[in-house]
């Protein structure tokens, strides 16, 4: 998995939709897509219910969800820590 594809995939999950996630991260709403898109087909399950109106994760999305806020916490603190060493 790609952080970059994890950053879109949270921003949605915060926002509530594409088109709001792709306006905080100034993408385009087809970019977020084809993010959410290939980490499905990466981990091969649907994370999200979506249609024009409606935007709801899946227990895998959840699950996904909650465990790559921590991993880009966890990434964000390791860059941090490699800029004071020097």
């Amino acid at each position: 998995m790609e952080l970059e594809g994890l950053r879109d995939f949270v921003a949605l999950c915060e926002t509530g939709s594409f088109s709001a996630a792709a306006k905080r991260l100034y993408k385009s709403h087809s970019s977020i897509s084809r993010a959410v898109s290939a980490l499905e087909r990466e981990l091969g399950v649907k994370l999200c219910e979506r249609d024009r109106h409606r935007f709801a994760l899946t227990g895998a999305g959840q699950r996904l969800y909650e465990g790559a806020g921590a991993l880009l916490r966890e990434a964000e603190a390791l860059k941090e820590r490699v800029r004071k060493d020097d």
